[in-house]
């Protein structure tokens, strides 16, 4: 399994889309795209377009979450959390394969 999603990502994840009203077919899709200050960020966003082919579909405490299977080669062990701090709210992705990355932690050099 390249990446995992906590209990508390899955919740957060659930009142998003009934806020804003997604579809049940609706999924969060994980991708990593060229950019960012270290080489390479990711993306979350929800998603209805599946392909089998190119995709792997995950679910986690009832929620579903699909990676294509390139940005899932850099993935591997990676953790989608989701924090309610003083400091930071918001969904993390935390991604041990990163050799290095940038002081906000959105961008990594693989």
């Amino acid at each position: 399994m390249s990446i995992t999603m906590t209990e508390s990502a899955a919740s957060e994840l659930k009142k998003h889309k009934e806020a804003v009203q997604a579809t049940p077919d609706m999924f969060l899709r994980v991708k990593l795209v060229a950019g960012g200050c270290s080489g390479h960020e990711h993306r979350l966003f929800l998603d209805k377009e599946y392909d089998e082919t190119k995709d792997t579909r995950l679910n986690f405490y009832g929620e579903d979450l699909v990676v294509d299977k390139k940005s899932e080669l850099y993935l591997e062990g990676a953790t989608l959390n989701f924090v309610d701090g003083l400091e930071q709210r918001g969904f993390h992705l935390d991604v041990p394969m990163a050799k290095k990355t940038c002081g906000c932690g959105t961008s990594y050099q693989f």
